[in-house]
């Protein structure tokens, strides 16, 4: 770590039941030069990578649903979310492991694809750098029905739908998923569906 303004401190483990949750004590250095000492929580769940995929000829889009147990218990009533294909990096690269998660949930063997950013989705807590990628699909790169990997108790329904009906979900509140509405928009602004 390079910032000069920072000194770590201490750092406490918490949790490893999941992911990492830690507790980090550090010093930092306010503009009018003097310190002061915070304590934060730091959950550490690895780094992502998400897509959208899309069909220029259908007008179409690619996205999945399935339970989230964190938006139930902040008031969404079925804990069901839309989103797009996503998955944690577990060791692998960016590109690489969106091209096996898309396949493992979607059922969608694909090829190519693009990086069109990198995001902090929750900086305050979460380190997590996201991954975001689009990528064509066609009917003759379906392979499998998709739904995740039974080792991982994935239940995920894969969903084809018009372009302009998952877009128009941001707008009426339907598609609340943070990731899945910028890949939407930067379709939307790129033109590509």
């Amino acid at each position: 770590m390079k910032n000069p303004t920072i000194k770590i401190q201490k750092t406490e483990l918490l949790s490893d039941n999941w992911y990492i949750l830690n507790k980090v004590t550090f010093d930092y250095q306010k503009k009018d030069d003097s310190w002061i000492t915070q304590k934060r929580e730091v959950y550490d769940r690895g780094n992502g990578a998400a897509i959208l995929l899309y069909n220029t000829q259908q007008k179409t889009v690619i996205l999945t649903r399935q339970f989230r147990l964190p938006t139930y218990l902040n008031g969404n009533e079925t804990g069901m979310m839309i989103e797009v294909c996503a998955g944690l990096l577990d060791a692998d690269n960016p590109e690489r492991c969106i091209i096996r998660e898309t396949e493992e949930e979607t059922g969608y063997r694909i090829s190519k694809v693009k990086k069109v950013m990198e995001t902090y989705m929750s900086p305050g807590a979460v380190t997590e750098i996201l991954y975001l990628f689009v990528g064509e699909y066609d009917e003759s790169m379906k392979v499998s029905d998709g739904g995740g990997v039974a080792h991982e108790e994935e239940n995920i329904d894969v969903m084809e739908m018009p372009f302009d009906e998952a877009y128009a979900m941001i707008e009426s509140g339907q598609m609340q998923d943070a990731k899945t509405i910028m890949l939407l928009q930067y379709a939307k602004i790129h033109n590509l569906v």
